[in-house]
């Protein structure tokens, strides 16, 4: 077998390339692919793709490049060194080569979506350390998830999977942050019409079951899964007396909590005060997870 070239090289694609090494798109925008940096920890993507350049760059660093500079930054090798490492895959099932496209071209994006293969009961040793991480008991997260496998880019990953009204599965693992379609709100009605929990995204519900273990009675539960459908659960969410929200403490949690207020401020109450320091229940979890005893704060309060 020859040896791989530069050139060569630089024609894999990225994308492909990162998903080898078990990095994910959080988002995509047309030929722009949004990751968690591979380089640090951080919960908002500030990582680029543009896979018709093939090209990235690191806005939290202010770096960026092709496949080569990647490659020997992310394994801390030389280029002859990167060179015979991807010389040991097959190029045709592990690094697609996609030839840099042209101005104008596009490439065919349709192995972007997920497809969901099975589902079952959560027992993946990663998944399950991914939990412990995140502070959520195994046994809270059983009675709402499932362990997913599902396909991306005609390749196999497994996630965590809350699913959704419609059928759709929101899916998270240590190095990936997505959901198949279709996508929707999770609804959880045990009868109440008096009280109502609010929270965007499920790693913040499971959060609040951990704090308020066997307490799943007391109120109905909504999940949004996405802030976008906040207004159009109006209807949903004022069936109650009372709807207590756990948005996040960011520009578009606290933007919603607004608006909420301005339609009934009787109604909606914002509870992100109880977690004021943090960006989120779960978040506030974590840092409290050492002192048990904060916890109780929640517990009072609702």
């Amino acid at each position: 077998m020859e040896k791989l070239s530069c050139a060569q090289a630089k024609q894999i694609d990225l994308v492909d390339y990162l998903a080898s090494l078990g990095h994910l798109p959080h988002k995509i925008s047309r030929e722009d692919y949004w990751y968690l940096s591979p380089f640090r920890d951080e919960k908002t993507p500030s990582f680029k793709v543009n896979r018709k350049l093939n090209v990235w760059f690191d806005f939290g660093e202010g770096k960026g490049g092709n496949l080569i500079d990647f490659g020997t930054r992310y394994l801390n090798c030389t280029v002859n060194e990167l060179l015979v490492k991807m010389q040991g895959h097959q190029p045709s099932q592990t690094f697609p080569f996609h030839p840099p496209s042209q101005a104008g071209e596009k490439k065919d994006t349709s192995t972007g979506k997920i497809l969901i293969l099975d589902d079952r009961r959560l027992a993946a040793i990663p998944l399950l350390q991914y939990l412990q991480k995140r502070c959520i008991p195994v046994e809270i997260a059983e009675q709402f998830c499932r362990e997913v496998d599902f396909l991306l880019y005609e390749k196999k990953y497994t996630a965590i999977g809350f699913k959704n009204d419609s059928g759709g599965f929101e899916l998270r693992n240590q190095f990936f942050k997505g959901s198949s379609s279709p996508k929707d709100i999770t609804f959880f009605n045990h009868g109440q019409q008096k009280n109502l929990a609010v929270f965007e995204g499920f790693f913040n519900y499971l959060s609040f079951h951990s704090i308020r273990k066997n307490h799943f009675e007391l109120t109905n539960f909504l999940v949004l899964n996405s802030t976008s459908f906040f207004e159009k659960s109006r209807e949903k969410m004022e069936a109650h007396q009372g709807i207590n929200l756990f948005l996040d403490k960011d520009p578009t949690g606290k933007k919603l909590t607004q608006l909420a207020l301005q339609w009934d401020k009787a109604k909606y109450i914002d509870r992100s005060d109880l977690y004021q320091n943090q960006k989120d229940l779960n978040e506030w979890l974590v840092h409290k997870n050492h002192q048990p005893k904060q916890s109780h704060g929640i517990r009072r309060h609702f």
